[in-house]
């Protein structure tokens, strides 16, 4: 499956789960779409779950299958526990930590701010949104990119940053700190990433 391009409030309303983290697709239709949503009551497997959670995550961050699916093998080659790493990666790409500090509304825009050129991660322009950014980097907007009408809008629209980055919103620039702890991601509406360890285990 490609990177997704339609409605999120649909994909969110569909996986029961908001994955713009605002709970927003979710206030008003608290249900599935289509004709049935209201209605539609369908027990999952086992394997149903797990590949719903693995549908939750993938849709928050924006990752097409085959980019989720590497993220994950790379994250289970490391030492500790492969979902916390995995979480770790995801959270470490660049268009999510453009997001993270609020240059950007959603991710999908803030991975279209990276691939046009308009962040600059230590001084150097890097147009890749999924470059693994290491803690200490610093991540702002390029100069000529500062007064965009829709740069500006999202910064004064975002809400507090998470505590693992530092943020200038009058500079544009910000710091990743350090990695992420497991408790901080997805606090209010848990995941389960070992459904998604399982799931992958179980297609291995």
């Amino acid at each position: 499956m490609s990177r997704m391009t339609g409605s999120t409030w649909k994909v969110s309303r569909r996986l029961n789960f908001s994955i713009t983290e605002t709970g927003k697709e979710l206030s008003r239709r608290p249900y599935a779409p289509g004709q049935h949503g209201k209605t539609r009551r369908i027990k999952l497997t086992n394997y149903g779950i797990q590949k719903q959670e693995k549908q939750r995550i993938r849709n928050t961050y924006q990752l097409s299958e085959k980019q989720f699916m590497n993220t994950y093998f790379k994250a289970s080659r490391k030492p500790g526990a492969a979902g916390e790493n995995f979480l770790v990666l995801l959270e470490s790409r660049l268009d999510n930590l453009v997001y993270r500090m609020g240059f950007a509304p959603t991710r999908r825009a803030a991975r279209q701010l990276v691939n046009h050129g308009h962040i600059l991660v230590d001084g150097k322009k890097v147009d890749i949104p999924s470059y693994s950014v290491k803690p200490g980097a610093v991540i702002e907007v390029a100069e000529r990119s500062k007064n965009k009408a829709y740069i500006v809008d999202a910064l004064a629209a975002a809400p507090a940053t998470v505590d693992f980055v530092e943020v200038d919103k009058d500079a544009k620039k910000g710091k990743y700190v350090r990695y992420p702890e497991r408790a901080e991601l997805f606090k209010d509406q848990p995941i389960n990433e070992l459904l998604v360890v399982e799931y992958y285990n179980r297609k291995s």
